[in-house]
């Protein structure tokens, strides 16, 4: 079944991934980004309850339940602790599939404004919000974390020094202008593949540091 389903959202356009088991999908979730989650109940290990009810700690990404399960019981605790949709089997995939659109269409006008918010790779950095994501992930900074970061990005492709940046954000008033490369180590060690060898915050030797425009997505 969920490889009909799969095949059927595909063929509408949609990117898929298809987990065997809630430990699965809950690691899934951690490495990616996801518009809807179509989640089954009878799963081995771990059950779609409690799937829904550990995803809801940390994500309210959309979910729709499908289950053979037709007790009220079952729709009232799916729906109570999460769930957006509860659909019983059996179905038509072209049903499903139709559902899942007018779901999103649904809910994404419920949704706020998008916040401002500077995308670079995986991450989305929330300045209204500050706050640090990957895909769903919350990545944790501390204030002055945040404030190095989002200068940094908010001038992408500009080589600033550590002069400036301490100017900036410490406004000359703490400590001294070691803090700056300080810091920068600390934030790559959150944001780099290899903080060894940084492309999102690049040294500039003899200028500072340069947040690369080239991992700008948006």
């Amino acid at each position: 079944m969920g490889e009909l389903i799969r095949l059927y959202l595909e063929k509408e356009g949609a990117q898929t991934v298809l987990c065997q088991t809630a430990e699965q999908g809950l690691e899934a979730f951690r490495a990616g980004a996801f518009d809807l989650i179509v989640l089954d109940i009878n799963l081995p290990g771990l059950d779609g309850f409690e799937f829904l009810q550990r995803l809801r700690r940390q994500s309210d990404v959309p979910v729709m339940i499908v289950s053979a399960r037709e007790a009220d019981e079952d729709m009232i605790l799916g729906l109570g602790i999460g769930a957006d949709e509860f659909v019983t089997k059996p179905f038509s995939p072209k049903v499903l599939t139709a559902r899942v659109r007018a779901l999103l269409r649904r809910l994404s006008g419920l949704r706020p404004p998008a916040p401002n918010c500077i995308l670079f790779g995986d991450f989305s950095l929330d300045l209204d919000g500050c706050l640090l994501k990957r895909g769903t992930q919350k990545i944790p900074l501390s204030s002055r974390e945040f404030e190095v970061l989002s200068f940094l990005a908010s001038q992408p492709g500009k080589a600033l020094s550590p002069e400036r940046i301490y100017a900036e954000v410490w406004k000359n008033q703490y400590g001294d202008i070691t803090a700056v490369g300080v810091y920068i180590q600390r934030l790559r060690k959150k944001i780099e593949a290899d903080p060894a060898s940084p492309s999102i915050i690049e040294t500039v030797h003899g200028m500072g540091y340069r947040f690369t425009p080239e991992a700008i997505r948006g």
